[in-house]
């Protein structure tokens, strides 16, 4: 086993100050929910969803149709729980549609 001065670290630890010292976190994981969108709620819903984008914990969604917009707003703690599992992280705290 090898023994790390006072002021070495690891890469993993390196790259996780450096994110966090320049706030790329949430730009990642809002490019993640972008990414997985379509993968977690499937081919018809990402169809007719758009405009993704998440400010401030809250993922805001555009709708093509009403009854889906109806069915995904009483699902909303669904999608939130869905999103951050994949995410791996608690990112989105509320759903909100346009």
């Amino acid at each position: 086993m090898s023994i790390r001065n006072h002021n070495e670290q690891t890469l993993k630890e390196a790259l996780r100050e450096f994110f966090t010292l320049f706030q790329l976190n949430t730009k990642m994981n809002n490019a993640r929910v972008q990414t997985y969108w379509e993968e977690v709620m499937g081919k018809t819903i990402a169809r007719h969803t758009g405009n993704l984008q998440v400010k401030n914990g809250v993922l805001y969604l555009s709708i093509t149709s009403a009854p889906l917009k109806q069915e995904l707003y009483y699902n909303r703690e669904k999608i939130i729980q869905l999103m951050n599992k994949r995410i791996g992280e608690e990112h989105i705290k509320e759903v909100a549609f346009r």
